[in-house]
């Protein structure tokens, strides 16, 4: 099996794992969250140690181990990306499971449980991304927006859609839901390599919010801002945001 094809395939099972953990009935709404974390990372984890146990690996549910700074490949895995909307059993959390390669977003999966039949986005198999409308739409926290989005919103006359895990936004524009998808307000490794792998596939761009690459497998797994929109949005929003910058200082 490819490496893209695994991490779509983990990534689906891992989902239907956490949905039969949510329906079982056992757990009360405040231990949900962890119970689905711990499973699905332990499925995930123990199977990528099974079938590429010679690679490196980082999830946010493991305790991290230096030895992955050596290695070229390396695994990066969030079992829930958006544990609160898992647990009240809303659409916009996700699965993700991606490869870094020398540092870079290059495969990877996010799987979307809570869509109607369960959705998939990976890397080797792009769809086919929807043309923005006249009016942009920018993917926000649906509980803390960042200022940053928020001022860039107004710049840009966008309309504000808030969502909930990093995942579904990111994976909203791929579905036409959104076009511009900002952050500023402290992510790490996990809640952003699956996405960013996914959406570079998608021909959409995806960097840092000065423009600067996406670098993972770092020894500090703090990544805290993330930009995500279509190509021809990417420079009007970077100007932006460099002037906002600018303007701060």
């Amino acid at each position: 099996m490819s490496d893209a094809a695994l991490a779509a395939h983990l990534a689906e099972v891992a989902g239907r794992i956490l949905v039969e953990v949510r329906e079982s009935g056992v757990f009360s709404a405040k231990a949900l969250g962890k119970a689905g974390d711990q499973t699905a990372n332990q499925f995930l984890c123990h199977a990528l140690r099974e079938v590429r146990g010679e690679d490196g690996l980082l999830s946010e549910e493991e305790k991290d181990n230096d030895d992955r700074l050596a290695q070229s490949r390396v695994w990066i895995v969030d079992p829930v990306d958006g544990t609160r909307e898992y647990g009240e059993a809303r659409a916009d959390w996700a699965v993700h499971v991606g490869l870094a390669i020398d540092g870079a977003p290059v495969i990877g999966a996010v799987a979307l449980p809570g869509f109607e039949g369960g959705v998939v986005l990976r890397t080797d198999e792009p769809r086919v991304v929807p043309p923005a409308p006249e009016k942009l739409r920018m993917v926000v926290s649906r509980t803390r927006p960042a200022a940053e989005a928020v001022a860039i919103a107004q710049k840009l006359d966008a309309e504000l859609v808030p969502m909930g895990s990093a995942g579904a936004k990111a994976m909203a524009i791929i579905l036409g839901q959104a076009d511009i998808y900002l952050h500023s307000g402290g992510q790490y490794e996990w809640d952003s390599m699956a996405p960013a792998a996914v959406a570079l596939a998608h021909g959409l761009h995806a960097s840092r919010i000065d423009g600067s690459p996406l670098v993972y497998n770092q020894r500090d797994v703090y990544l805290p801002d993330l930009l995500i929109c279509r190509q021809e949005h990417a420079d009007m929003v970077l100007g932006h945001i460099a002037a906002l910058a600018q303007d701060a200082n």
